[in-house]
């Protein structure tokens, strides 16, 4: 066998040790998958292991999983992990809620502790030619641990009571059942099931007053989070819109999100058709942003909304 063989053969193993480190148990199958190789090779690597004194403990139908109370010694990080640390402490100042930073600052400063020193110079040459610049809205939390309580409220599968406000600046009180958080524009939000609407909701992290776990479990298991996003009982309305040509590289990342199904070009502009539930509050408030750049093709409720919206903004103005 070659040396290239062997090499692949050490980074392989290496990472293999590094996933029984961080999950509680990992299936022979799943790293054959990760890793492009047969279920039978895994079994040699993990063999490999073993013969240098690594205590693994294995489970017909289950999987590998380390000995309980068994440390290994840190693992040293390349130069190219290290500088993918440093993008990613800069993406989370930026972009993380507060209850999470301290908690990642910590984890950052262990993840330094246990690098080599040519490695920590790195750090200090790097870290300050990086930064992110973006629009972070300022929220008025007085709960800073909002996330974490959900995060806590997933692992252990128990439900939370929260009081939330609205777009209406109503507070209501909700039982819920958490999926997961998200980042998009701008701000964080939480997928969970409303026990009270017997339906999927997203909730804006800013917008919940206060925040409890209850003693009542989940009722159902849930998935991932990006699954939930498309599930509702509201009724979808087929939008179509005209826009300019020359709009359309600003309109980029949001006309997904706003459910774009197809783009279609004609000689008069874009025409957009998208499958949307936000026509009575969100779609209109963000076609007013472009809007003299785009024609409502229908529905006809959609242009009565808006014209509502740009009605109400007019009597501010005055």
């Amino acid at each position: 066998m070659n040396e290239d063989h062997y090499i692949k053969k050490i980074d392989r193993v290496t990472s293999i040790l590094v996933q029984l480190q961080s999950k509680p148990i990992v299936r022979a199958q799943d790293l054959a998958d990760k890793f492009e190789v047969s279920v039978r090779t895994i079994y040699r690597d993990i063999k490999t292991l073993e013969n240098a004194g690594i205590p693994i403990f294995g489970e017909a139908g289950s999987g590998y999983s380390l000995v309980d109370g068994y440390k290994l010694p840190p693992v040293m990080f390349t130069k190219e992990e290290v500088l993918s640390f440093i993008t990613a402490e800069k993406l989370m100042q930026k972009f993380s809620h507060e209850s999470l930073d301290s908690h990642y600052n910590s984890a950052m400063e262990k993840v330094k502790a246990v690098i080599r020193k040519s490695e920590k110079n790195l750090v200090t040459t790097i870290e300050n030619q990086i930064d992110i610049y973006s629009y972070r809205p300022t929220h008025s939390d007085t709960i800073k641990n909002i996330i974490p309580i959900i995060l806590e409220s997933i692992a252990e599968k128990m439900q939370l009571k929260i009081h939330y406000q609205n777009v209406k600046d109503e507070a209501t009180e909700r039982i819920i059942e958490a999926v997961g958080i998200f980042y998009e524009v701008n701000y964080w939000y939480m997928m969970a099931f409303c026990t009270m609407r017997k339906d999927y909701r997203q909730f804006r992290i800013d917008r919940i007053l206060k925040i409890e776990k209850t003693q009542t479990p989940f009722h159902q298991e849930y998935g991932n989070v990006g699954d939930y996003r498309k599930k509702s009982n509201h009724q979808k309305v087929e939008v179509k819109l005209l826009v300019e040509k020359k709009i359309m590289p600003f309109l980029v990342n949001s006309k997904k999100y706003y459910g774009l199904t197809s783009e279609v070009e004609t000689e008069k502009g874009m025409l957009l058709t998208f499958d949307s539930e936000w026509i009575e509050e969100g779609f209109p408030r963000w076609l007013i942003t472009f809007a003299d750049y785009a024609e409502i093709l229908e529905p006809e409720s959609l242009k009565t909304s808006l014209r509502n919206l740009i009605n109400n903004i007019s009597k501010k103005l005055n």
